[in-house]
């Protein structure tokens, strides 16, 4: 098996794409991938896609993007000494630590911050590590899953029950508000998710917020499930931009093609944590419950003057207590086996049913019409308005005869002939005004 030797486009579609925005002046956003040089690193530590989004004034968000995503993967593989989870979990804690001391040294960089979420595919499944909003997703059939949480005010606030999960911030409550980034504090709490099994057709979507704040769960699912990857990088920028583009756009859509890369075909030993890896251990109630049965035993034995069954009391609270720390904190380095179904963390977070249909279709011929009125009005197209309509003729016709993922292809294509087209009528406006054009 080492030995052997894999063509990795035959087992996987990957493509990537970041784009400024409509907005913005400059792209603080950043993406990494590296997939393994050899069926023994494959085995070591699969393959790497990492997108991060950069937040602060001047070049600082910038810088900071660009230090994760070069950062992250190189350390990670710099930790072969470490299992998978506990090496990209160091990694990100001693990118951090540097992002840091980059932003205290230069009043210019200070509190310089980025979020970060990496996606490893490795034989065992799809391991997620992440820090801030930017997400991560695996489409299966006509499931959307979101692996990650965000680590925003809304969600935060959702999570503790203080705000119903509709997905809707309400008013006074802002939804751009994050509570985790790399690079302004000292120290960073790192979410770990998965292994999530891997199985052929299963597509990964790995986004800035720049894309998901305009383009909705609902609307992704069939787009990538009917466009390659290298087709739904550009048309979901598009759609955003389209939208508005706000804030830059980055966006990673890796597709599973080949069964040699699959969890089941893939033999390889189960991924253990520990040791390094502070793990999230849950004590028994029943523990803590004894252990306060007992001390109290104990006063009131105390109280009746009974010293020896007093101290058998103390003694049980004690063993119960012990227990309870160990389950807590202890036989770490012996390290924890991801077997039989289990895993860390507690995704996926959301799901979204996204079937391939003709509503899915409707939406996106509407969509695109109503984009392509208000964008660009009357006035006559400069170019490539007949092979614009073309398409959404001939989405409709696909979609009458229930050939709906070519429906789809063809509403992508609309969407980034509109787009063409909108690029050339702004680069045409000379004026300060200009940047008003896609409000």
């Amino acid at each position: 098996m080492a030995q052997k030797t894999f063509n990795w486009d035959q087992c996987l579609q990957h493509a990537a794409i970041s784009d400024v925005g409509m907005r913005r002046a400059n792209n603080q956003d950043s993406y990494a991938e590296m997939l393994a040089g050899n069926v023994e690193s494959w085995y070591e530590r699969g393959h790497v896609f990492l997108v991060a989004d950069g937040m602060g004034a001047h070049a600082a968000g910038e810088l900071a993007s660009r230090l994760a995503a070069e950062g992250v993967p190189h350390l990670y593989y710099k930790h072969r000494e470490l299992a998978p989870p506990e090496a990209i979990h160091r990694a990100i804690q001693e990118t951090n630590t540097h992002i840091h001391r980059r932003g205290q040294a230069n009043a210019e960089l200070y509190n310089m911050g980025t979020t970060t979420s990496v996606l490893l595919l490795l034989p065992q499944g799809v391991l997620v590590a992440h820090v801030g909003d930017s997400r991560v997703y695996r489409l299966r059939g006509e499931q959307l899953q979101q692996l990650t949480f965000d680590h925003s005010l809304v969600w935060e606030l959702q999570a503790s029950g203080q705000l119903t999960d509709n997905g809707e911030a309400p008013p006074g409550i802002p939804k751009n508000v994050i509570t985790r980034s790399l690079g302004p504090h000292p120290a960073v709490q790192v979410d770990l998710e998965g292994p999530f099994p891997v199985q052929v057709d299963d597509v990964f979507l790995l986004c800035t917020d720049g894309l998901t704040g305009k383009v909705e769960d609902r609307e992704l699912g069939p787009l990538l499930s009917s466009l390659p990857p290298d087709e739904a990088v550009q048309v979901l920028v598009d759609l955003a931009n389209l939208r508005g583009g706000p804030d830059n756009i980055t966006v990673i859509v890796a597709k599973v093609i080949g069964a040699e890369i699959t969890t089941r075909v893939s033999q390889a030993e189960p991924l253990t944590v520990g040791g390094d890896l502070q793990l999230e251990r849950r004590v028994h109630p029943a523990l803590w419950i004894v252990a306060g049965v007992c001390l109290l035993a104990s006063v009131g034995m105390m109280i009746a003057q009974q010293p020896v069954p007093a101290l058998l009391a103390v003694l049980g609270a004690v063993v119960a207590g012990a227990v309870g720390v160990l389950q807590k904190f202890g036989a770490g380095n012996a390290g924890v086996s991801l077997t039989a179904g289990r895993r860390l963390g507690h995704g996926p977070h959301r799901r979204c049913e996204c079937p391939v249909n003709r509503a899915a279709v409707d939406h996106l011929r509407a969509t695109i019409l109503d984009l392509s009125t208000s964008r660009l009005g009357e006035e006559p197209w400069s170019h490539g308005g007949h092979d614009f309509s073309e398409c959404l003729r001939r989405a409709e016709q696909l979609a009458h005869r229930k050939d709906y993922a070519p429906a789809i292809r063809q509403c992508g294509q609309a969407v980034r002939l509109l787009m063409e087209e909108v690029r050339q009528r702004r680069g045409r406006k000379t004026s300060d005004s200009s940047l008003d054009f896609l409000s």
